[in-house]
């Protein structure tokens, strides 16, 4: 009697094997699918004012970093936030077998994909409009606005009765929520802060569901773990915004340097009187052609004809921007404080430009920017930006080895650098800032044209990584400005040891990790002990 040889039954068992595996991951497959084809039917039957959405959703797998697309299963267009409220309840509720998740999506100008929520819902903020914004004026004037509201819409509103918020980022058609989970930056911070310095109130619909109003004296942790929160704890859908009155024109001046240790001499001095310009902020420029030709459609150079003597090429500039505010009858008296200002600055004289805007058209210079890049077709392209918080300690030795041995040239987008006084900062939010007390946001905000030349994305990226491994091995102490990570230990590291807080507030508010896939910071169910 002949046996099966040992090779034919070896042969079997593989067989066998694999069409045990195949027929599991078909199972599995198929679970899959039904589990997922039942939630847009359980989402249908929800009692909302607005609606849902499930085709038709190809802007919620996009934002203005246009590197990461990942799309949504559905798209909430709330009309109130009981909509945002018994949408998140009802994800709550389905427990952590669901893997369902929620974004929050502004005017999706994110960079990483963080306002994206892959096979889960996005909550289109744009759509919110259940209340009208509210101008509070008095002696503590503020603003009411929905989380979705634009701020170059707050400003408009505001304007209608002489007041304006305080403190601004330097593009305004972003929302308040978007902002406000980050920190909100720009040339006012070195005297107010961050925008998230400048709330009085928050309304947060949290990870269950819950519609919680809070403030420095009612829920005190809430409030200040979503500000500067990255949308980890809840979604802002109401802010009460400090407001001051508003000048009507502003003087805008830029002048150039040559010497970086005079340009931040001169900066860290400005950001520190008292009497001092109503905006500062600077710039890097690096083996540009022609820099101040360029800016005469805009400015008006004291001296014209040694402004049309200035050679830029080959050089490295640090450019000094500043703003002072005025109103039409102290233009005389505004004028003489600039030019004290100025005597007190080592700036290039033959570089001092001048330009006499509106108010408005000052705070919304970017968006002139933006209609040209978008008649261009350069608007819609990918945007690898990188922003650093660089200790004043570190500053110097940072732009040595990043403007010295890894940036060539700017030619790919602006290079922002300027100071701000940490003491205007709470550090009781979640917002993560190196330890000095002045520290430099440091913004390379590249763009990555349709080329194969030094601005391809592959490049800037490789750059990127070079300025990041730079402040790691070089002990910088920097950190990252709209974070963007891979791994918890890295957020660990980002977080360092306010880590724990931030943890434990995850687990309070949001304990399922439905809110803000995009970050990456937490899986579902949270791991972070």
């Amino acid at each position: 009697m002949r046996y099966p040889s040992f090779n034919f039954l070896r042969q079997t068992n593989i067989i066998f094997l694999r069409s045990i595996m195949i027929m599991l991951i078909t199972f599995l497959a198929i679970k899959l699918n039904l589990c997922f084809s039942t939630i847009p039917s359980s989402l249908k039957t929800l009692p909302l004012n607005g609606h849902f959405s499930f085709h038709g959703n190809e802007f919620a797998s996009k934002d203005f970093g246009n590197r990461f697309h990942f799309h949504p299963l559905a798209v909430l267009h709330p009309n109130s936030v009981s909509d945002i409220s018994t949408t998140i309840r009802h994800v709550w509720q389905m427990g952590p077998g669901s893997e369902l998740t929620v974004a929050a999506r502004g005017h999706g100008h994110s960079l990483q994909g963080q306002s994206q929520a892959h096979r889960g819902v996005v909550i289109n903020m744009e759509s919110l409009k259940e209340q009208e914004m509210r101008v509070h004026s008095g002696k503590f004037p503020y603003v009411d606005v929905s989380g979705g509201e634009l701020w170059i819409n707050i400003l408009h509103e505001s304007l209608k009765y002489g007041l304006a918020p305080k403190s601004w980022t330097d593009y305004l058609h972003l929302t308040v929520g978007g902002t406000l989970s980050n920190a909100g930056i720009s040339g006012q911070a070195f005297r107010h802060g961050p925008q998230i310095s400048n709330v009085h109130q928050l309304e947060v619909v949290t990870g269950k569901g819950e519609v919680i109003n809070c403030s420095d004296q009612q829920n005190a942790d809430l409030f200040h773990g979503v500000l500067g929160g990255l949308g980890q704890f809840g979604i802002i859908t109401r802010a009460r915004i400090s407001l001051e009155p508003a000048p009507k024109m502003v003087k805008w001046i830029r002048v150039l340097y040559e010497d970086f240790s005079t340009f931040a001499r001169d900066q860290e001095r400005l950001i520190s009187a008292e009497n001092t310009f109503d905006y500062i902020e600077g710039l890097v420029i690096k083996n540009r052609t022609g820099i101040l030709n360029n800016w005469r459609a805009s400015f008006n150079p004291q001296d014209s004809v040694q402004a049309s003597q200035f050679n830029s090429d080959g050089k490295m500039l640090f450019c000094l921007e500043l703003a002072k505010h005025f109103n039409p009858g102290n233009v005389d008296t505004t004028n003489q404080e600039i030019e004290s200002l100025l005597s007190q600055l080592s700036y290039i004289p033959s570089t001092l430009f001048i330009s006499e805007v509106s108010y408005v058209e000052f705070l919304d210079r970017v968006h002139t920017s933006e209609l040209k890049l978008r008649a261009k077709g350069l608007w819609e392209i990918p945007h690898p930006w990188l922003n650093l918080l660089v200790p004043k300690s570190k500053i110097h030795s940072f732009v040595r080895e990043v403007f010295g041995n890894i940036l060539t040239d700017t030619s790919s987008g602006p290079v922002l650098i300027y100071p701000v006084n940490k003491s205007k900062w709470d550090n009781r939010t979640s917002f993560v800032a190196p330890e000095d007390d002045i520290f430099y946001l440091v913004a390379f905000l590249s763009q990555a044209v349709p080329s194969k030349g030094t601005d391809g994305l592959e490049q800037i990226l490789n750059q990127n990584t070079r300025i990041l491994h730079l402040c790691e091995s070089a002990n910088l102490g920097a950190k990252q400005y709209l974070p963007h990570y891979t791994t918890q230990n890295e957020w660990r590291a980002h977080f360092g040891p306010r880590w724990e807080v931030f943890a434990r507030r995850k687990s309070a508010y949001d304990p399922l990790a439905i809110l803000a896939p995009g970050q990456r910071i937490f899986q579902n169910p949270i791991s972070y002990l």
